[in-house]
């Protein structure tokens, strides 16, 4: 498959509300779910929305065993994530460190909701129904925040945590955030 560009913050496309897949199960859709995950791959991503290669797709994709990016972050599942909805499931915020491929070099603290579920399809038109915590929720609702046109610099509270990566994390690899 192919490696996408990934766009870049100031790129007024991610500033868009993506639009419903309305076919599932084509050759085009199982193409650009390919290209995303090589492109994820590529990048050391936890995930990535369909917007953030241009696409004016409600997609996300997340999934990592391991990731350089985010050395202590527990494993999360492989999905293809379609037309998602997500609904808190207690008023109980998280805070964490979160960057994004669209938003290279930085990274800042971002509160999230500590426990949510999320509903949607997968490539083949089934039902997705789950509950996640913690990291996982995290990456849930990062990835979802790209279909409505925000970024996570807009969920910032406090900007005296949010910097360059080399210089919060000196011991990560630089070329690990970009």
């Amino acid at each position: 498959m192919a490696v996408h560009e990934i766009l870049k913050m100031g790129d007024p496309r991610l500033l868009r509300v993506a639009q419903p897949v309305r076919q599932f199960d084509t050759p085009e859709l199982h193409a650009l779910i390919a290209d995303m995950f090589d492109t994820m791959a590529a990048a050391q991503g936890a995930g990535l929305a369909a917007p953030q290669i241009g696409v004016d797709l409600a997609l996300v994709i997340f999934g990592v065993t391991r990731s350089e990016r985010y050395p202590d972050a527990p494993p999360v599942p492989q999905t293809v994530l379609i037309n998602p909805a997500i609904t808190p499931l207690s008023s109980d915020e998280e805070e964490g460190w979160e960057g994004c491929l669209s938003v290279p070099g930085l990274r800042g603290v971002v509160p999230r909701w500590g426990r949510i579920r999320y509903t949607g399809f997968d490539q083949f038109g089934q039902p997705i129904d789950r509950e996640a915590e913690g990291f996982h929720a995290r990456v849930v609702q990062h990835e979802c925040d790209h279909l409505i046109g925000k970024l996570y610099p807009m969920r910032i509270r406090d900007f005296s945590r949010f910097g360059y990566t080399s210089v919060l994390f000196p011991g990560l690899d630089p070329n690990a955030d970009d």
